[in-house]
């Protein structure tokens, strides 16, 4: 993992992995700054978690808002602050994917109009689309069934589906999971 932010409050660890090098901001490291975090829910250590990643000095996280965070277990319905939350990867399915995927071409459309270099334009932080809205279900009750529906799915979606390759092979940051290999979320 590459760090992005100056990690001012000294979080930043590393653990071994498989042989791998992997770096995580401890909270534990950022208890020991800011105060007790153990009342802090779940989901605001997910937050402060995030502010010590992207801590870059006051340029959009400054320790004050890393700590008015950890402070606002102490009040917080009097809590005015904002969260800069900024995320480290973006999933989408396909139905509010596209969306994204065509207004990053319009916005190449529009460089390319204007003489600018288009492959400035790209997602920030790294997207995977997933193609799981489709599934029709046409064959069923043999081995091969399957395998006849993704086929017939690709058919059906062939125009879409060449779109979000484009995206793929065009845009940095940007992987479209193909259809028939899974689904984002719960069924």
């Amino acid at each position: 993992m590459t760090q992005v932010g100056q990690d001012t409050l000294g979080t930043r660890s590393t653990m071994n992995v498989g042989g791998k090098e992997i770096a995580y901001y401890s909270l534990k490291k950022a208890s020991e700054k800011l105060g007790d975090i153990s009342r802090l829910p779940f989901s605001m250590k997910v937050l402060l978690e995030n502010l010590l990643r992207f801590e870059d000095g006051g340029f959009t996280v400054a320790t004050a808002d890393i700590q008015a965070l950890v402070d606002w277990q102490k009040n917080p319905a009097e809590s005015q602050n904002e969260i800069q939350y900024r995320p480290a990867r973006v999933l989408l399915q396909d139905f509010t994917g596209v969306p994204c995927v065509v207004d990053l071409a319009a916005m190449r459309d529009a460089i390319a109009t204007l003489g600018g270099d288009t492959s400035k334009i790209n997602p920030l932080v790294p997207v995977n689309l997933v193609i799981d809205h489709s599934v029709m279900v046409d064959e069923f009750g043999h081995p091969k069934a399957f395998e006849q529906n993704v086929e017939i799915e690709y058919q059906r979606n062939f125009e879409r589906y060449d779109f979000l390759k484009w995206g793929s092979k065009s845009l940095n940051n940007f992987y479209a999971v193909p259809p028939g290999t899974g689904i984002c979320h719960q069924v």
